[in-house]
């Protein structure tokens, strides 16, 4: 009976339940018979010398080799990372719970007061800006970030949960300003002051005389009427026969006055340990129980949350480095934040290489000892710098040439500017004063912008709550057809950025590739146009009067061999202290 029971296992399960495994499992073993013991221990050790010749394949190289690599990194190392210093991003504060209609219900107790909780309040805006960060890419890809909405209070006195907060993560570097807001509040607020001053009015003029403005009274009052939360039970018709009671005052939340003045203007160039908040949430809804009194002794209504706070804006970062580079494309730039730095910057031997902005940290004291910013005696304890490094400036790049002059902002919180020369490219000297004439254009244009706001912010008053702009004059920054003047004081320009001319601070001179034959002649030529300039007998090459002119030097590089680069780190110091 077993033998049958096997029979039936081998021709029937089997092949019914793992189709393929008889066949393959009898050629598997054919072929192992054919193969024989020897050429089966052959191949065996075959595969072992090839795992350990591939183990070995992947040993560390030795230390030259590796900074070549670094220097001179080969293509399968040319990669971009994501990358965006400007981006307009529209934020939603969120909006508050509605307020619960409820009555206390207990043994004996058939008809008790009311007991309905309150509206939670919605998610405030936080924005912080920390050092990990360093680019607004992933802001930008949101677009759109909105808080939580408040939950809608509950019976027995139980109040609605406060919305989720959100948080935004920027560079340090990052200046944010206001481009347009929607504040339903706001529109609230003035529609309840009209009241009033109608009330007002009517107590003083005859009621015939003010029937026009009882008229014109009562849109507002249809508006806010809209407020209302009724009770499942109650019919509509009866309650606006009984009457409604009188709304209470728009009401904010007391975190509104920790938020930024409107128009928003803010400019994080510190890390901070502690977000601050951008916005604030909507209030919720009140229950039931705020509108008990002698003639509604069972108020079957409450009021609906709040709508939130709708607040565009536009974010640009000016990276924080303390030497920005300057340079021609393919002048060696990158190559040399890679030589004093371990930063990755991709390199290339063609122009425009680098398409973003790069950051190298140099770091002076590796708490190895005595620092060695100590024993120089510096004015400050200073234990690295950073570097920036920019895509390359072309002539009549003002002009929007090349990728035109968009990236020189990442260079005007920059206290050293570095020119980066390429002495076997021609000519030292008008390159150097071709890449000055741009910065100087530069600065130019930024100055003009900076005159025009502020003439225009004299021209126009701003006032966020007490006045609004004619229809005229409404401008709707959110792109949508808005007859009724939803936006209340939004502002028309954006406020100036107030930063120091670029002319005036101090830089020096990197010529690169000096190990080539025919550079030495270029390079003396240069030494000698930067001691008359230093010396005062030649002009600024920006064309500025108050350009730097001072302790200007030249540090002879090879930046791909790394020598001549271990001047730099004292020069920049000197510079920076000085």
């Amino acid at each position: 009976m077993s033998h049958v029971t096997g029979c039936l296992l081998k021709t029937t399960l089997t092949p019914f339940l793992y189709p393929f495994t008889h066949a393959e499992l009898l050629s598997a073993t054919q072929f192992a018979r054919q193969l024989g013991p020897s050429r089966r221990r052959t191949a065996c050790l075959r595969r072992s010398s090839t795992t350990t010749t591939n183990t070995t394949k992947h040993d560390p190289p030795p230390l030259d080799e590796a900074r070549s690599q670094h220097l001179n990194p080969p293509p399968e190392s040319y990669s971009l990372t994501p990358f965006t210093d400007n981006c307009t991003v529209t934020v939603h504060t969120g909006s508050g719970g509605h307020g619960c209609v409820s009555f206390l219900r207990e043994k004996f107790i058939a008809h008790g007061p009311p007991n309905g909780g309150d509206g939670g309040s919605g998610g405030n805006i936080y924005i912080q800006a920390v050092r990990g960060e360093t680019s607004l890419h992933k802001i930008a890809r949101r677009r759109e970030v909105k808080a939580g909405r408040g939950k809608n209070g509950q019976g027995s006195d139980i109040g609605g949960k406060r919305g989720e907060d959100i948080l935004i993560q920027v560079p340090v570097g990052t200046v944010v300003r206001e481009i347009g807001r929607m504040d339903p509040l706001t529109i609230e607020e003035q529609e309840f002051w009209e009241e009033v001053s109608h009330k007002r009015k009517k107590n003083v003029i005859g009621d015939e005389e003010d029937e026009d403005a009882m008229v014109n009274a009562t849109i507002p009052g249809m508006r806010r009427r809209e407020k209302w939360l009724l009770f499942p039970s109650a019919d509509p018709s009866i309650v606006v026969r009984h009457g409604l009671p009188e709304l209470p005052k728009p009401r904010r939340s007391n975190l509104a006055a920790a938020c930024p003045s409107s128009p928003v203007h803010l400019d994080l160039d510190t890390h901070m340990e502690s977000p601050i908040i951008l916005a604030a949430g909507a209030m919720g809804g009140l229950g039931n129980p705020h509108f008990l009194s002698k003639d509604f002794p069972r108020p079957k209504f409450a009021t609906k949350g709040d709508p939130g706070m709708k607040l565009m804006l536009h974010m640009e970062l000016k990276l924080l480095a303390d030497v920005g580079l300057v340079g021609l494309p393919n002048a060696g730039k990158s190559t040399l934040l890679r030589s004093i730095s371990n930063s990755r910057a991709r390199v290339g031997n063609w122009a425009f290489t680098t398409l973003q902005p790069n950051i190298g940290t140099i770091v002076l004291d590796n708490y190895k000892g005595r620092s060695k910013l100590e024993s120089l005696a510096r004015k400050s304890n200073r234990t690295r710098f950073t570097i920036a490094d920019i895509p390359g400036v072309i002539e009549d790049a003002h002009l929007n040439k090349g990728l035109g002059l968009s990236f020189l902002r990442h260079i005007e919180r920059a206290a050293v500017l570095a020119f980066v020369i390429d002495l076997s490219a021609g000519p030292a000297v008008p390159a150097l004063k071709a890449l000055w004439k741009e910065v100087g254009e530069y600065e130019s244009i930024r100055a003009h912008e900076l005159a025009e706001q502020t003439e225009e912010r004299t021209l126009t008053a701003y006032h966020p709550f007490h006045s609004q702009p004619q229809d005229s004059e409404l401008v709707d920054p959110f792109g949508e057809q808005n007859t009724d003047p939803m936006l209340i004081g939004a502002p028309r320009k954006l406020p100036p950025l107030v930063l120091p001319p670029v002319s005036a601070k101090p830089w020096f001179v990197v010529a690169t590739k000096a190990d080539l034959p025919g550079t030495r002649g270029n390079f003396e030529e240069l030494v000698r146009y930067i001691d008359v300039l230093a010396r005062g007998r030649e002009q600024h090459p920006s064309g500025k009067k108050n350009g730097w002119k001072r302790d200007v030097r030249c540090v002879p590089i090879s930046a791909i061999k790394g020598e001549g680069v271990e001047r730099i780190p004292d020069l920049v110091l000197d510079l920076l202290d000085g």
